[in-house]
């Protein structure tokens, strides 16, 4: 860990060797802009230079104008270009002392940029954690900008919501593409199973059957089995007879046998009919009153409870039911793959429906644009507040892998033309100051 600036530009450039040397390379290049501004960081200084010799030579020339008794206004010029002149150096030396030692003497406090360049990065990275990345500003911002209404417009254009459409497709079909099915169906497999195994489901079957029989909705059942049983006894009439006449103990005469078969055939078709065709039959009271009892079985009897639990475990242990699984995942895949792709399908225009729908509400409704609004702030500001340190990182570690003197002659050709106005200001400020003091000292003094 580094604590204090010092300690942290130390612990920066030890470490991210790699970042450092990149971003020292991209610091030394000088791009075709740079060079031409530093073309002009040239010529100004020669302007700036220029000055300070020409109130140079004009306060040789009114010093000797004033001693060869020219009269009272070379002393005034004199004044005027003396102050001019340590105007100029002044800053000459400010100026200078931000991007190197002046005249090339280690004078303490010049040298600035190079020689505090990483505290300058620390510096920089706390300025724009404190005052850019604070909670207050990102929502003040965001709720500035008005999100979730330029979403909702942009979303309500129909080639955005198909751009964001085939977008998402192809997103789906790419995490389908990189998702394993062997890990998938053991993901699957394993939820089913620990879910089954942490809930007993022989009550929610109880209640769900009590339900279907107090509605009726099993008798449909009932009628359709009592239909296929009646057709399918019509239909192998011989098979029965004779299954039952195979039955027979072998003492008894065949012609006995026939007829019990028959007669067992006839019972058996009477009943089956009749259960068919009559609503009160009394098996369909007794089954009502069958599954009546069993669905308050599955609620409160503790054995059979018990043995419900023991068949789920059974039936879930199946390797059936893990192929079952798997093939239900790769059905499903494949499916979701080929909608996906498909740019009339099912899905695709759904999708983008929805986008369209979505895109005219956000755009008109306050109450959807503010719950979008908030979402998006609490977003960036769970970002900030969480990252901050790591984003404001980025501008520390960055500046500390630049190269010291690159980074000086690239920040110099960039604001140095503007510094030397400063050079100029100087001289002429200093010169009508040294003129005004001179004035003053001459009114007082006469």
């Amino acid at each position: 860990m580094c604590a204090g600036d010092h300690e942290r530009v130390e612990c920066m450039e030890r470490t991210n060797p790699v970042e450092k040397g990149v971003t020292a390379r991209a610091m030394t290049t000088f791009s075709a802009a740079d060079e031409e501004k530093q073309r002009g960081v040239r010529r100004m200084k020669l302007t700036a230079a220029g000055l300070l010799l020409f109130v140079a030579l004009v306060y040789v020339l009114a010093k000797w104008a004033d001693n060869a008794g020219a009269g009272p206004w070379a002393g005034y010029v004199a004044a005027a270009s003396e102050a001019g002149m340590v105007g100029a150096l002044a800053d000459w030396f400010a100026v200078t002392a931000l991007f190197r030692h002046p005249l090339g003497l280690p004078i303490p406090h010049t040298a600035i940029i190079p020689t505090k360049k990483d505290q300058l990065g620390v510096s920089l990275g706390e300025f724009v954690g404190e005052n850019f990345l604070s909670e207050d500003v990102v929502r003040q911002r965001l709720r500035a900008v008005g999100i979730g209404s330029r979403l909702g417009a942009w979303l309500a254009d129909p080639e955005h919501a198909d751009r964001v459409t085939a977008e998402l497709s192809a997103a789906l079909r790419g995490a389908l593409t990189v998702l394993r099915d062997s890990d998938v169906q053991a993901v699957v497999g394993e939820a089913i199973t620990r879910r089954a195994d942490a809930q007993e489901i022989a009550p929610g079957i109880g209640k769900m059957l009590e339900k279907v029989v107090a509605d009726g909705g099993h008798k449909r059942v009932v009628d359709l089995i009592v239909t296929r049983a009646h057709d399918w006894l019509v239909w192998h009439d011989t098979e029965i007879m004779e299954a039952v006449q195979g039955g027979a103990p072998g003492w008894t005469p065949r012609f006995v046998d026939k007829r019990v078969g028959e007669r067992v055939y006839k019972e058996l078709l009477r009943f089956v009919t009749e259960m068919r065709d009559m609503p009160t039959h009394p098996a369909r009271g007794a089954l009502d009153r069958f599954l009546t009892d069993f669905a308050s079985d599955l609620q409160s009897d503790t054995d059979t409870r018990a043995r419900v639990e023991r068949l789920k475990g059974e039936v879930l242990g199946r390797g059936e039911v893990q192929d079952l699984i798997a093939s239900a995942w790769t059905a499903v895949r494949s499916m979701i793959v080929s909608a996906a792709e498909d740019e009339r399908s099912e899905l695709r225009l759904r999708v983008r429906a929805s986008l369209l729908s979505l895109g005219a509400r956000m755009a008109v409704e306050p109450k959807l644009q503010a719950k979008v609004d908030g979402w998006v702030e609490g977003a960036a500001v769970y970002v900030v507040t969480t990252y901050r340190k790591e984003i404001t990182s980025l501008i520390t570690d960055t500046v500390a892998g630049w190269d010291a003197e690159h980074t000086t002659r690239k920040i110099e050709a960039h604001i140095g033309r503007d510094l030397q106005f400063i050079r100029i200001n100087g001289t002429v400020v200093g010169s009508l100051a040294g003129l005004l003091i001179y004035t003053v000292t001459r009114a007082l003094g006469a």
